[in-house]
């Protein structure tokens, strides 16, 4: 097999089939060479040599002078959600020799930096969430690095995806409440720029139509996802004429400040009102009561966003697809059979 090809035009492909191999398998040999046979490993090498395939990370080194760098970008890289999402990113790029750079968008707008000279720094980005902050109609003149997107979906952007089904899980949380007997659930949800938000806030809906249950306005809240949202939520909740017997809250920080508020409005929970939240962090099995939640798997979104991110860089990844990973509802003491 002779190639008439520019090595720069030289493809991961290119290298697979003249070794007579699949395009994972010289990603691995890249990336993972023990884990692939002497045998293979020669082949490939040889038809490197053959094709003067020159793999993507060698490229950006020899024209920038710095290799083996992600960036992870984040709306609030406080919140503590990302906590175990951002270990899961950094300890994966650490395995393959990368390091990370995290970048957070809340306190400093992406507009107000040179984002242009960060990007021509790096491998790779991790988007960890759905603000895509770069101009699309720029890309044919300033060419983006592979990116990925972790959590969040959002089928317009067309990049790889790590995410889990939020609206399913939300229906799953709600309707768990509803086999307690509660239905007068309300729902305090994020931000509506969220996209999270309008899945978790479809399924809340859905579980409420599937059981018979008509969709009260008032019973549904918005807000940031922070603690003061719901403390402050949980007050106009419980003002209404009808309150709730149970709320579903968008994240587990929403449901703590919930629970903070009733202990303040002598609101007794389970006893009075059930609460769930969503993320399972760290903190929801120490709040008093611990909170029912729906578990996301942080750690491995963070490690597949990055497993994916390194497919991309070594040719044998997808432009476009997602990866859905399972969630679990965690049940703990805020939730109980309502009293009346």
């Amino acid at each position: 097999m002779e190639l008439n090809k520019n090595p720069s035009q030289v493809t991961m492909k290119d290298v697979a089939d003249l070794a007579g191999v699949s395009t994972a398998t010289v990603s691995r040999a890249l990336m993972m060479p023990e884990k692939v046979s002497w045998q293979t490993r020669d082949r490939i090498e040889k038809a490197i040599k053959q094709t003067g395939y020159i793999p993507y990370t060698l490229t950006k080194s020899q024209k920038q002078g710095v290799s083996k760098i992600l960036l992870a970008m984040a709306l609030d890289i406080t919140d503590p959600f990302f906590t175990d999402v951002m270990q899961g990113i950094q300890q994966t790029a650490a395995e393959y020799g990368y390091i990370v750079l995290f970048l957070d968008n809340r306190q400093q707008p992406i507009e107000a930096i040179s984002l242009s000279t960060i990007l021509q720094q790096v491998n790779g980005v991790i988007l960890l969430g759905a603000n895509f902050p770069f101009e699309r109609h720029d890309e044919t003149s300033h060419p983006l690095p592979p990116m990925v997107m972790a959590n969040e979906y959002f089928p317009e952007l067309k990049l790889p995806t790590i995410h889990i089904d939020n609206l399913t899980a939300a229906f799953n949380a709600v309707h768990y409440l509803q086999r307690l007997g509660h239905r007068r659930i309300a729902c305090i949800s994020g931000p509506d720029h969220l996209h999270l938000s309008h899945y978790r806030q479809q399924g809340y809906i859905q579980a409420l139509q599937r059981g018979g249950i008509a969709v009260e306005s008032s019973y549904i809240t918005s807000g940031p996802l922070s603690f003061e949202t719901g403390a402050n939520a949980l007050s106009q909740l419980m003002a209404l004429p009808q309150p709730p017997s149970a709320i579903f809250c968008h994240s587990d920080i929403v449901a703590i400040g919930a629970i903070s508020q009733t202990k303040k409005m002598g609101i007794r929970v389970p006893e009075q009102l059930s609460i769930v939240g969503f993320d399972d962090i760290a903190l929801a099995q120490y709040v008093d009561p611990p909170l029912t939640t729906v578990a996301q798997p942080r750690y491995k979104i963070g490690r597949q966003a990055v497993l994916m991110l390194l497919e991309l860089l070594h040719g044998s990844g997808t432009k476009g697809g997602s990866i859905l990973l399972d969630s679990e509802l965690i049940v703990r003491a805020s939730t109980a059979k309502p009293h009346n």
